[in-house]
C-alpha cells in the first residue's frame, strides 16, 4: 500500500536559472521513478538559517508524493550523490 510523503529540497542557487531549472527536473525524474507526484512546489530562493557550502541561500522544492515504504530511502540514496543537491528532507504524512 502507498504512503504518502513530503520532500524538501535545498539547491545550491550558484548553478544560475538553466542549472536550477535542470535540475528540478532532475530530482522531478528521480522521484517518478518510483512515486506519484501529487504536487510539486517551488518556492523559490531564500536566506538560510546558516550557511551550508559557503551559500546564503538556497533554492528550494517541495514535493508531496504516494509511494512504497522502501521508495524513502532509495530517493535519499539518489539525493546523497546528486551533485548541487545541499539538502533534503523526507517525511511521511500522517494517517
Amino acid at each position: 500500500m502507498a504512503n504518502k510523503y513530503e520532500m524538501v529540497v535545498v539547491l545550491n542557487p550558484s548553478v544560475g536559472e538553466e542549472g536550477l531549472n535542470a535540475l528540478t527536473e532532475a530530482v522531478k525524474a528521480k522521484v517518478e521513478e518510483g512515486a506519484t507526484i501529487e504536487t510539486l512546489d517551488v518556492l523559490g530562493t531564500k536566506k538560510l538559517a546558516y550557511e551550508i557550502d559557503d551559500q546564503k541561500e538556497g533554492y528550494y522544492l517541495c514535493f508531496n508524493f504516494s509511494a512504497e515504504n522502501t521508495f524513502p530511502r532509495e530517493i535519499e540514496r539518489k539525493l546523497k550523490i546528486t551533485e548541487n543537491v545541499m539538502r533534503f528532507l523526507v517525511v511521511r504524512v500522517g494517517e
